[in-house]
């Protein structure tokens, strides 16, 4: 096939689901594809900085805009997961999100591209694509081994005959021997009739058998095994092209991932500046999940009592009120000069490249996860649903670079909590001071350093771009 190969990109409209995705046609126009982003407009303004700068370095990347619909039951211009105000939403809006379809064809009718790369949340997207014998390519953002995992808990259903949701099972046919508990899968998981969600997941897998393949935020070093089993044991088509946040080298891409940041990022830096190496531990749950006031309270204590100096990304509450009732009073007089607190976004990836920092609270996200590992900065892993429990297996057990707090139950968004303060400070601790601790940020430093190597010239992810897109060049010709 002659010519310069045209990519369609569509992320599903969450920021967990967006940033990656832009790293990656970010990576494909580095490589001389001519990338295009589909988003709504409301979303438009989180890709439209990196596209500009992108062009100015002499690359092609491009945004095509769709509407999203009004639908009763969501907030009023919402076209993100991050605006949703309750778990109960999200049907509504994953139902939604189907109706971009048609949009979808037609710009995949006009442009004609050689390629769709559409999330998993897409499951449409295949035989859309199809009609126009155009190869779809999913993307996960999940791990190799949650991939895996996931899989085989859905072919054996490993924990049909267990007495209780608290009693251990193994996961069946892995490399490692892993053991989780009823209650840290999801509802749908465990559920005896098919949910609407679990009708959604069957679509989701039966639609990734019939793409062309997946493409995985991985890299081979860090999940060997996985990548292997995902591979020649589910026989699926796969290409390893991670850790994707790598494409943000200067201080302002990583500044500007995702929204703006709530903070000042030289005021954020100069706190930084100011502490000793590895000393400051990070505290963020990602985009989505949401805690109830108790649980912040016992955070903040946990964080106190262990009397490490942190630096927290607190979720903006809807007013005033709400983001200051949860506090311990006179916490923030009591933490001056100790801690930090960002009220909203944080520059993360900013953040946890800072030598200050010595360790990272994290929900197990599987962008939170891996640019923890990117920047070799052992975990605390407090994880809440999706394929967070599975993460916080790979990262506590398999990787052996973080220390569990404790979460026993699987919620959307995190929203019962439960995590007692001294659980936290121990677990903080732990992370933070001692032998075991200083081996754990040994094996997280190289890991940093194998994820560096993978995604330069001639790296185990650099090649395998390289593979898919020269296979996708070839695909018509």
């Amino acid at each position: 096939m002659g010519g310069q190969l045209h990519v369609f990109f569509f992320p599903m409209l969450a920021q967990g689901h967006m940033i990656p995705m832009l790293d990656i046609a970010k990576l494909f126009a580095s490589r001389g594809v001519n990338a295009t982003i589909i988003t709504t407009p409301l979303n438009a303004p989180i890709f439209s900085k990196a596209v500009e700068k992108t062009k100015q370095l002499g690359f092609e990347l491009s945004l095509r805009i769709i509407k999203f619909p009004a639908v009763p039951g969501l907030p009023e211009g919402c076209e993100n997961t991050d605006q949703l105000t309750s778990p109960e939403m999200f049907p509504t809006f994953f139902n939604a999100a189907i109706s971009l379809k048609e949009q979808v064809e037609q710009l995949l009718q006009e442009y004609r591209p050689n390629c769709l790369v559409a999330d998993m949340f897409f499951p449409w997207a295949t035989d859309v694509a199809a009609k126009f014998d155009i190869p779809r390519l999913v993307f996960h953002g999940s791990s190799f081994f949650a991939l895996c995992a996931t899989e085989q808990v859905r072919l054996h259903k490993p924990f049909n005959n267990l007495l209780s949701d608290s009693e251990h099972f193994v996961l069946p046919n892995l490399p490692h021997d892993v053991k989780l508990t009823r209650s840290q899968l999801s509802p749908h998981d465990r559920a005896a009739v098919e949910t609407e969600f679990s009708k959604m997941q069957i679509r989701i897998r039966e639609s990734e058998q019939r793409s062309y393949g997946v493409i995985v935020n991985s890299f081979y070093e860090l999940e060997p095994d996985y990548a292997d089993h995902y591979r020649d044991v589910l026989k699926r088509k796969a290409w390893h092209i991670g850790p994707v946040s790598l494409c943000n080298r200067g201080i302002e891409d990583k500044a500007q991932r995702g929204k703006k940041a709530a903070i000042d990022e030289d005021e954020c830096l100069e706190w930084l500046d100011s502490k000793k190496p590895n000393s400051v531990i990070y505290v963020c749950f990602g985009s989505v999940c949401n805690f109830p006031s108790s649980q912040l309270y016992e955070l903040a204590m946990g964080l106190e009592n262990s009397g490490q100096e942190f630096i927290w990304a607190v979720r903006k509450g809807k007013n005033e009120e709400e983001n200051e009732k949860w506090m311990p009073e006179g916490f923030e007089e009591r933490i001056k000069g100790k801690g930090l607190i960002i009220r909203g976004w944080a520059p993360q990836v900013l953040i946890l490249d800072h030598e200050a920092i010595g360790g990272f609270v994290t929900h197990c996200g599987w962008n939170s996860s891996l640019e923890g590992i990117t920047a070799g900065v052992p975990l605390v892993t407090w994880p809440s649903f999706a394929d967070q429990f599975f993460n916080e297996k790979l990262v506590t057990e398999i990787l052996r670079i973080g220390v569990a707090v404790g979460a026993k139950e699987w919620v959307v968004g995190g929203a019962r909590g439960g995590v007692k303060r001294d659980a936290i400070e121990t677990a903080v601790k732990r992370l933070m001071v001692g032998e075991e601790a200083e081996e754990r940020r040994n094996r997280a430093k190289a890991l940093k350093e194998m994820a560096i190597k993978a995604v330069e010239e001639g790296g185990s992810s650099y090649l395998d771009l390289d593979a898919l897109i020269k296979e996708l060049s070839f695909y018509h010709s």
